[in-house]
Protein backbone atom coordinates (compact mmCIF):
# COMPACT_ATOMS: atom_id res chain seq x y z
CA UNK A 1 0.00 0.00 0.00
CA UNK A 2 1.38 3.51 -1.06
CA UNK A 3 2.27 6.06 1.63
CA UNK A 4 -1.03 8.39 2.62
CA UNK A 5 -1.58 10.62 4.68
CA UNK A 6 -4.36 11.99 7.06
CA UNK A 7 -4.98 15.43 8.36
CA UNK A 8 -6.98 16.19 11.51
CA UNK A 9 -6.71 16.66 15.00
CA UNK A 10 -4.41 13.67 16.44
CA UNK A 11 -4.80 12.19 20.18
CA UNK A 12 -2.88 8.96 21.61
CA UNK A 13 -0.71 8.03 24.42
CA UNK A 14 2.97 7.45 25.19
CA UNK A 15 4.93 5.67 27.50
CA UNK A 16 4.55 4.05 30.97
CA UNK A 17 3.14 5.57 32.89
CA UNK A 18 1.27 7.17 29.86
CA UNK A 19 0.91 10.78 28.86
CA UNK A 20 -0.94 11.66 26.25
CA UNK A 21 0.27 13.52 23.01
CA UNK A 22 -2.22 15.75 21.19
CA UNK A 23 -2.01 17.89 18.13
CA UNK A 24 -5.42 20.63 17.31
CA UNK A 25 -3.83 20.24 13.39
CA UNK A 26 -2.01 16.82 13.08
CA UNK A 27 -1.23 14.66 10.55
CA UNK A 28 -0.89 10.56 10.25
CA UNK A 29 1.68 8.95 7.66
CA UNK A 30 0.81 5.58 6.53
CA UNK A 31 2.45 3.12 4.58
CA UNK A 32 2.11 -0.31 4.18
CA UNK A 33 -0.64 -1.14 7.12
CA UNK A 34 1.87 0.46 9.22
CA UNK A 35 2.77 3.94 11.59
CA UNK A 36 5.32 6.05 9.64
CA UNK A 37 5.01 8.91 11.49
CA UNK A 38 2.05 11.45 13.34
CA UNK A 39 2.57 14.81 14.56
CA UNK A 40 1.28 18.84 14.03
CA UNK A 41 0.89 19.47 10.49
CA UNK A 42 3.24 22.36 10.54
CA UNK A 43 6.25 20.12 10.98
CA UNK A 44 5.35 17.28 8.56
CA UNK A 45 3.11 18.79 6.18
CA UNK A 46 6.09 20.87 4.32
CA UNK A 47 7.82 17.12 3.98
CA UNK A 48 4.92 15.26 2.41
CA UNK A 49 5.67 16.39 -1.23
CA UNK A 50 3.29 14.59 -3.80
CA UNK A 51 1.87 12.11 -1.24
CA UNK A 52 -1.97 12.01 -0.95
CA UNK A 53 -3.39 13.51 2.02
CA UNK A 54 -6.68 13.19 3.35
CA UNK A 55 -8.29 16.07 5.40
CA UNK A 56 -10.61 15.59 7.87
CA UNK A 57 -11.74 19.01 9.32
CA UNK A 58 -13.30 18.99 12.65
CA UNK A 59 -12.56 15.37 13.43
CA UNK A 60 -10.10 13.53 15.69
CA UNK A 61 -7.87 10.69 14.81
CA UNK A 62 -6.89 8.14 17.53
CA UNK A 63 -6.08 4.25 17.93
CA UNK A 64 -8.42 1.89 16.89
CA UNK A 65 -10.80 1.08 20.20
CA UNK A 66 -9.79 -2.65 21.84
CA UNK A 67 -12.27 -4.41 23.70
CA UNK A 68 -11.17 -6.50 25.60
CA UNK A 69 -14.13 -8.82 26.48
CA UNK A 70 -16.81 -9.43 24.28
CA UNK A 71 -19.48 -12.34 23.30
CA UNK A 72 -19.99 -12.59 19.52
CA UNK A 73 -23.15 -15.23 20.28
CA UNK A 74 -25.01 -13.02 22.55
CA UNK A 75 -25.39 -10.63 20.18
CA UNK A 76 -28.95 -11.80 19.67
CA UNK A 77 -29.97 -11.14 23.52
CA UNK A 78 -28.36 -7.81 24.19
CA UNK A 79 -31.03 -6.07 26.45
CA UNK A 80 -32.30 -8.90 28.05
CA UNK A 81 -33.54 -8.72 31.36
CA UNK A 82 -32.43 -10.99 34.13
CA UNK A 83 -32.26 -10.37 37.77
CA UNK A 84 -28.13 -11.87 38.11
CA UNK A 85 -25.68 -13.23 36.29
CA UNK A 86 -26.60 -17.33 36.53
CA UNK A 87 -30.08 -16.70 35.67
CA UNK A 88 -28.69 -14.38 32.45
CA UNK A 89 -26.78 -17.82 31.62
CA UNK A 90 -29.79 -20.11 32.00
CA UNK A 91 -32.79 -18.21 30.54
CA UNK A 92 -30.50 -15.92 27.57
CA UNK A 93 -26.77 -17.50 26.77
CA UNK A 94 -27.32 -20.83 26.58
CA UNK A 95 -30.38 -20.81 24.36
CA UNK A 96 -28.79 -18.55 22.21
CA UNK A 97 -25.55 -19.97 21.95
CA UNK A 98 -26.92 -23.63 21.26
CA UNK A 99 -28.07 -22.17 18.19
CA UNK A 100 -24.35 -21.90 17.08
CA UNK A 101 -23.99 -25.59 16.16
CA UNK A 102 -25.20 -24.49 13.05
CA UNK A 103 -21.93 -23.21 10.99
CA UNK A 104 -24.22 -20.99 8.66
CA UNK A 105 -25.92 -19.46 11.83
CA UNK A 106 -22.57 -18.83 12.79
CA UNK A 107 -20.90 -17.07 9.37
CA UNK A 108 -23.87 -15.15 9.67
CA UNK A 109 -23.52 -13.46 13.19
CA UNK A 110 -19.66 -13.85 12.96
CA UNK A 111 -19.83 -11.41 9.86
CA UNK A 112 -22.43 -9.02 11.22
CA UNK A 113 -20.77 -9.05 14.59
CA UNK A 114 -17.57 -7.75 13.22
CA UNK A 115 -19.36 -5.16 10.91
CA UNK A 116 -20.91 -3.77 14.31
CA UNK A 117 -17.41 -3.90 16.03
CA UNK A 118 -16.00 -1.22 12.64
CA UNK A 119 -18.88 0.76 13.06
CA UNK A 120 -18.44 1.35 16.60
CA UNK A 121 -15.08 1.91 16.28
CA UNK A 122 -13.34 -1.28 17.49
CA UNK A 123 -10.65 -2.12 15.91
CA UNK A 124 -9.34 -5.52 18.22
CA UNK A 125 -11.05 -7.25 20.74
CA UNK A 126 -10.68 -10.34 22.59
CA UNK A 127 -13.91 -12.79 21.94
CA UNK A 128 -16.22 -15.62 23.51
CA UNK A 129 -17.72 -17.78 20.43
CA UNK A 130 -19.26 -21.53 21.75
CA UNK A 131 -18.38 -24.79 22.45
CA UNK A 132 -19.00 -25.43 18.33
CA UNK A 133 -15.14 -25.72 17.10
CA UNK A 134 -17.49 -24.11 13.51
CA UNK A 135 -17.99 -20.88 15.71
CA UNK A 136 -14.51 -20.25 16.14
CA UNK A 137 -13.44 -21.04 12.23
CA UNK A 138 -16.34 -18.60 11.14
CA UNK A 139 -15.10 -16.03 13.72
CA UNK A 140 -11.49 -16.37 12.24
CA UNK A 141 -12.42 -16.88 8.75
CA UNK A 142 -14.48 -13.62 8.97
CA UNK A 143 -11.65 -11.21 10.89
CA UNK A 144 -9.25 -12.52 8.18
CA UNK A 145 -11.51 -11.28 5.41
CA UNK A 146 -11.63 -8.18 7.03
CA UNK A 147 -7.55 -7.97 8.37
CA UNK A 148 -8.79 -7.69 11.69
CA UNK A 149 -6.29 -7.92 14.48
CA UNK A 150 -8.94 -9.96 16.49
CA UNK A 151 -8.09 -13.53 19.74
CA UNK A 152 -10.62 -16.01 20.13
CA UNK A 153 -10.53 -20.06 20.94
CA UNK A 154 -13.15 -22.16 21.39
CA UNK A 155 -15.32 -22.32 24.42
CA UNK A 156 -14.73 -25.16 26.74
CA UNK A 157 -17.44 -26.35 28.70
CA UNK A 158 -17.78 -29.51 30.31
CA UNK A 159 -20.37 -29.82 32.76
CA UNK A 160 -22.57 -27.45 34.80
CA UNK A 161 -24.46 -26.48 31.40
CA UNK A 162 -26.90 -27.54 28.78
CA UNK A 163 -26.42 -31.07 27.38
CA UNK A 164 -26.37 -29.49 23.56
CA UNK A 165 -23.71 -27.32 25.10
CA UNK A 166 -21.06 -29.43 26.54
CA UNK A 167 -17.67 -30.61 25.62
CA UNK A 168 -15.17 -32.86 27.19
CA UNK A 169 -12.22 -33.24 28.44
CA UNK A 170 -10.91 -33.92 25.12
CA UNK A 171 -8.76 -30.62 23.95
CA UNK A 172 -7.89 -32.04 20.63
CA UNK A 173 -10.31 -29.47 18.98
CA UNK A 174 -8.66 -26.75 20.47
CA UNK A 175 -5.43 -28.11 19.34
CA UNK A 176 -6.09 -28.52 15.61
CA UNK A 177 -7.31 -24.79 16.23
CA UNK A 178 -4.35 -23.64 17.29
CA UNK A 179 -2.00 -24.71 14.43
CA UNK A 180 -4.66 -23.57 11.98
CA UNK A 181 -4.84 -20.54 13.13
CA UNK A 182 -2.57 -19.21 15.67
CA UNK A 183 -0.64 -16.62 14.00
CA UNK A 184 -2.44 -16.47 10.58
CA UNK A 185 -2.43 -12.91 9.55
CA UNK A 186 -3.06 -10.99 12.42
CA UNK A 187 -4.96 -13.81 14.81
CA UNK A 188 -4.43 -14.91 18.15
CA UNK A 189 -5.87 -17.69 19.54
CA UNK A 190 -6.98 -17.79 23.04
CA UNK A 191 -7.39 -20.67 25.54
CA UNK A 192 -11.09 -20.29 26.79
CA UNK A 193 -12.46 -22.12 29.76
CA UNK A 194 -16.04 -20.61 30.15
CA UNK A 195 -15.79 -19.99 34.08
CA UNK A 196 -14.44 -22.28 36.54
CA UNK A 197 -17.54 -23.83 37.87
CA UNK A 198 -18.39 -25.34 33.94
CA UNK A 199 -14.70 -27.30 33.15
CA UNK A 200 -14.05 -30.21 35.53
CA UNK A 201 -10.66 -30.68 36.84
CA UNK A 202 -9.96 -32.79 33.90
CA UNK A 203 -10.60 -30.41 31.29
CA UNK A 204 -8.67 -27.43 33.19
CA UNK A 205 -5.84 -29.76 33.58
CA UNK A 206 -5.67 -30.05 29.76
CA UNK A 207 -5.86 -26.42 29.24
CA UNK A 208 -3.08 -25.41 31.32
CA UNK A 209 -1.11 -27.99 29.66
CA UNK A 210 -2.15 -26.57 26.28
CA UNK A 211 -1.51 -23.10 27.14
CA UNK A 212 2.11 -24.23 28.54
CA UNK A 213 2.79 -26.01 24.96
CA UNK A 214 2.13 -23.08 22.64
CA UNK A 215 3.59 -19.97 23.47
CA UNK A 216 2.27 -17.19 21.99
CA UNK A 217 -1.65 -18.19 23.10
CA UNK A 218 -3.74 -16.31 25.65
CA UNK A 219 -5.77 -17.26 28.58
CA UNK A 220 -9.28 -16.43 28.32
CA UNK A 221 -11.96 -16.27 31.09
CA UNK A 222 -14.23 -14.92 33.99
CA UNK A 223 -13.18 -14.13 37.28
CA UNK A 224 -15.35 -13.36 40.55
CA UNK A 225 -17.85 -11.70 38.58
CA UNK A 226 -20.80 -12.34 41.25
CA UNK A 227 -21.07 -13.73 44.67
CA UNK A 228 -23.58 -16.83 43.63
CA UNK A 229 -20.87 -17.45 40.93
CA UNK A 230 -18.19 -17.43 43.45
CA UNK A 231 -20.17 -20.07 45.88
CA UNK A 232 -20.93 -22.04 43.60
CA UNK A 233 -16.73 -22.53 42.29
CA UNK A 234 -15.68 -22.46 46.03
CA UNK A 235 -18.17 -26.02 46.27
CA UNK A 236 -17.11 -27.53 43.26
CA UNK A 237 -13.19 -27.01 43.87
CA UNK A 238 -12.94 -27.03 48.36
CA UNK A 239 -9.22 -28.01 48.09
CA UNK A 240 -8.72 -24.28 46.49
CA UNK A 241 -8.35 -21.25 49.24
CA UNK A 242 -10.17 -18.99 46.61
CA UNK A 243 -11.50 -18.25 43.19
CA UNK A 244 -8.24 -17.84 41.54
CA UNK A 245 -6.84 -20.88 43.26
CA UNK A 246 -8.62 -23.11 40.99
CA UNK A 247 -6.89 -21.49 37.77
CA UNK A 248 -3.26 -21.58 39.76
CA UNK A 249 -3.64 -24.91 40.61
CA UNK A 250 -4.46 -25.77 36.80
CA UNK A 251 -1.29 -23.96 35.54
CA UNK A 252 -3.82 -21.26 33.82
CA UNK A 253 -2.46 -17.68 35.83
CA UNK A 254 0.00 -16.55 33.45
CA UNK A 255 1.68 -13.31 31.90
CA UNK A 256 -0.51 -14.35 28.83
CA UNK A 257 -3.87 -14.73 30.89
CA UNK A 258 -6.71 -12.29 30.91
CA UNK A 259 -9.29 -12.20 33.68
CA UNK A 260 -13.09 -10.94 32.84
CA UNK A 261 -14.77 -8.90 35.82
CA UNK A 262 -12.23 -9.75 39.41
CA UNK A 263 -14.99 -7.95 41.73
CA UNK A 264 -14.68 -9.35 44.70
CA UNK A 265 -10.93 -10.26 44.82
CA UNK A 266 -9.50 -10.97 47.71
CA UNK A 267 -6.23 -9.03 48.89
CA UNK A 268 -4.22 -12.25 48.29
CA UNK A 269 -5.88 -12.49 45.11
CA UNK A 270 -4.65 -9.18 44.31
CA UNK A 271 -1.61 -9.52 44.88
CA UNK A 272 -0.89 -13.42 43.39
CA UNK A 273 -2.62 -11.82 39.96
CA UNK A 274 -0.01 -8.65 40.09
CA UNK A 275 3.08 -11.09 40.47
CA UNK A 276 1.61 -13.41 38.14
CA UNK A 277 1.54 -10.22 35.65
CA UNK A 278 -2.20 -11.15 34.47
CA UNK A 279 -4.36 -8.85 32.90
CA UNK A 280 -8.26 -7.93 33.84
CA UNK A 281 -10.57 -7.19 31.73
CA UNK A 282 -13.08 -3.95 33.08
CA UNK A 283 -16.89 -4.66 32.38
CA UNK A 284 -18.66 -1.34 33.77
CA UNK A 285 -21.60 -1.71 31.42
CA UNK A 286 -22.44 -5.19 32.30
CA UNK A 287 -21.22 -5.40 35.97
CA UNK A 288 -24.02 -2.49 36.43
CA UNK A 289 -26.66 -3.97 34.14
CA UNK A 290 -26.74 -7.26 36.00
CA UNK A 291 -26.08 -5.92 39.44
CA UNK A 292 -22.57 -7.90 39.99
CA UNK A 293 -20.51 -4.88 41.67
CA UNK A 294 -17.69 -1.87 40.75
CA UNK A 295 -14.67 -3.07 39.59
CA UNK A 296 -11.97 -1.01 41.64
CA UNK A 297 -9.69 0.82 39.63
CA UNK A 298 -7.42 2.18 42.44
CA UNK A 299 -6.60 -1.42 43.65
CA UNK A 300 -6.01 -2.52 40.15
CA UNK A 301 -3.47 0.42 39.71
CA UNK A 302 -1.67 0.17 43.21
CA UNK A 303 -0.86 -3.55 42.29
CA UNK A 304 0.18 -2.45 38.48
CA UNK A 305 -1.95 -4.66 37.02
CA UNK A 306 -2.96 -4.10 33.44
CA UNK A 307 -6.59 -3.26 32.62
CA UNK A 308 -8.24 -2.96 29.61
CA UNK A 309 -11.87 -1.65 29.22
CA UNK A 310 -14.55 -4.55 27.51
CA UNK A 311 -18.12 -4.15 26.73
CA UNK A 312 -18.88 -7.82 27.27
CA UNK A 313 -21.92 -7.85 25.08
CA UNK A 314 -24.55 -8.81 25.40
CA UNK A 315 -24.50 -8.45 29.24
CA UNK A 316 -23.05 -5.29 28.61
CA UNK A 317 -25.52 -2.87 26.15
CA UNK A 318 -23.50 -1.60 24.14
CA UNK A 319 -20.55 -2.10 21.67
CA UNK A 320 -19.62 1.30 21.67
CA UNK A 321 -16.45 1.55 23.98
CA UNK A 322 -17.24 5.56 24.23
CA UNK A 323 -20.45 4.87 25.92
CA UNK A 324 -18.33 2.44 27.96
CA UNK A 325 -16.31 5.24 29.20
CA UNK A 326 -19.00 6.73 30.55
CA UNK A 327 -20.05 4.10 32.30
CA UNK A 328 -16.47 3.56 33.35
CA UNK A 329 -16.68 6.99 34.68
CA UNK A 330 -19.57 5.98 37.23
CA UNK A 331 -18.34 3.32 38.64
CA UNK A 332 -14.75 4.97 39.81
CA UNK A 333 -17.00 7.96 40.74
CA UNK A 334 -18.75 5.52 42.96
CA UNK A 335 -15.37 4.11 44.01
CA UNK A 336 -14.54 7.83 45.02
CA UNK A 337 -11.45 6.91 42.19
CA UNK A 338 -11.88 9.66 39.10
CA UNK A 339 -10.92 8.60 36.17
CA UNK A 340 -9.70 11.53 34.16
CA UNK A 341 -9.99 11.65 30.09
CA UNK A 342 -7.08 10.48 29.49
CA UNK A 343 -7.40 7.38 32.42
CA UNK A 344 -10.20 6.60 30.05
CA UNK A 345 -9.22 6.83 26.46
CA UNK A 346 -6.18 4.81 27.45
CA UNK A 347 -8.12 1.89 29.30
CA UNK A 348 -9.61 1.55 25.59
CA UNK A 349 -6.67 2.07 23.75
CA UNK A 350 -2.91 1.69 24.25
CA UNK A 351 -4.14 0.08 28.34
CA UNK A 352 -6.41 -2.83 26.26
CA UNK A 353 -3.32 -3.39 24.17
CA UNK A 354 -1.59 -3.92 26.99
CA UNK A 355 -3.95 -6.15 28.79
CA UNK A 356 -3.73 -8.30 25.42
CA UNK A 357 -0.08 -8.50 24.91
CA UNK A 358 -0.43 -6.31 21.72
CA UNK A 359 0.92 -2.88 22.71
CA UNK A 360 4.06 -3.74 20.04
CA UNK A 361 1.92 -3.59 17.21
CA UNK A 362 -1.19 -1.65 18.49
CA UNK A 363 -2.92 0.97 20.89
CA UNK A 364 -1.38 4.19 19.61
CA UNK A 365 0.50 6.32 16.72
CA UNK A 366 4.03 5.27 17.38
CA UNK A 367 5.98 5.15 14.16
CA UNK A 368 5.82 1.34 13.21
CA UNK A 369 2.89 0.22 14.79
CA UNK A 370 0.27 -1.12 12.97
CA UNK A 371 -2.31 1.68 11.44
CA UNK A 372 -5.58 0.56 13.20
CA UNK A 373 -6.83 4.30 13.61
CA UNK A 374 -10.47 5.74 14.13
CA UNK A 375 -11.78 9.20 12.65
CA UNK A 376 -14.24 10.93 15.04
CA UNK A 377 -16.39 13.36 14.67
CA UNK A 378 -16.74 16.22 16.82
CA UNK A 379 -19.69 17.40 15.17
CA UNK A 380 -21.58 13.72 15.38
CA UNK A 381 -24.92 15.43 17.27
CA UNK A 382 -25.91 18.71 18.22
CA UNK A 383 -24.77 18.35 21.99
CA UNK A 384 -21.41 17.05 20.96
CA UNK A 385 -20.45 19.67 18.78
CA UNK A 386 -22.08 22.58 20.83
CA UNK A 387 -19.88 20.94 23.69
CA UNK A 388 -16.54 20.47 22.19
CA UNK A 389 -16.20 23.81 20.42
CA UNK A 390 -16.73 24.93 24.15
CA UNK A 391 -13.89 23.16 25.26
CA UNK A 392 -9.97 24.72 26.28
CA UNK A 393 -8.61 22.23 26.62
CA UNK A 394 -7.80 19.05 24.93
CA UNK A 395 -8.75 16.65 28.22
CA UNK A 396 -12.37 19.10 28.15
CA UNK A 397 -12.59 17.55 24.17
CA UNK A 398 -11.80 13.66 24.98
CA UNK A 399 -14.11 14.08 27.84
CA UNK A 400 -16.72 15.43 25.91
CA UNK A 401 -16.68 12.46 23.33
CA UNK A 402 -16.23 9.99 26.43
CA UNK A 403 -19.69 11.22 28.05
CA UNK A 404 -21.25 12.05 25.02
CA UNK A 405 -20.08 10.13 22.42
CA UNK A 406 -21.40 6.91 20.82
CA UNK A 407 -21.12 5.23 17.49
CA UNK A 408 -22.76 8.43 15.43
CA UNK A 409 -19.07 10.06 16.47
CA UNK A 410 -17.12 7.04 14.47
CA UNK A 411 -16.70 8.86 11.31
CA UNK A 412 -14.22 6.74 9.67
CA UNK A 413 -12.15 3.23 10.92
CA UNK A 414 -9.19 2.39 9.43
CA UNK A 415 -7.83 -1.23 9.52
CA UNK A 416 -3.93 -1.37 8.83
CA UNK A 417 -4.40 1.69 7.14
CA UNK A 418 -7.19 0.42 5.02
CA UNK A 419 -10.55 2.40 5.60
CA UNK A 420 -13.03 -0.62 6.99
CA UNK A 421 -15.99 1.60 7.78
CA UNK A 422 -17.11 4.72 6.63
CA UNK A 423 -20.30 6.85 7.97
CA UNK A 424 -23.20 8.49 5.07
CA UNK A 425 -21.32 11.49 4.61
CA UNK A 426 -24.53 12.98 4.38
CA UNK A 427 -24.83 12.27 8.59
CA UNK A 428 -21.37 13.49 9.40
CA UNK A 429 -19.09 16.60 9.31
CA UNK A 430 -16.39 14.92 8.43
CA UNK A 431 -16.68 13.68 5.19
CA UNK A 432 -13.46 13.53 3.43
CA UNK A 433 -12.00 15.49 0.91
CA UNK A 434 -9.00 14.83 -0.64
CA UNK A 435 -6.13 17.06 -1.61
CA UNK A 436 -2.46 16.71 -2.62
CA UNK A 437 0.23 19.67 -1.20
CA UNK A 438 2.08 21.55 -3.09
Amino acid sequence: MPRQAYRAAIFHLLGDPPRGEYAADGVLVVEDGHVVQAGAWSDLGPRLKDIPVTHYPGALIVPGFVDAHVHYPQLDVIASPASHLLDWLSNHTYPSEARFADRAVADEAAGFFLDELLRHGTTTALVYPTVHKASVEALFEAARTRNMRLATGKVLMDRGAPDNLRDTADLSDSSDLIRAWHGKGRLIYAITPRFAATSSAAQLEGAGRLLAENPGVLLHTHLSENHEEIALVKSLFPDCADYLGVYEKFGLVTDRSVFAHCLHLSDGEWQRLARAKSAIAFCPTSNLFLGSGLFDMARARLHGIPVGLATDVGGGTSLSLLQTMNEAFKVGQLRRHMLDAYALFHLATLGGAKALGMDDRIGNLEPGKEADFLVLDLGATPLLKRRTAAARTPEEILFALAMLGDDRAVAHTYIAGARAFSRDAASTTAAARHTTPP
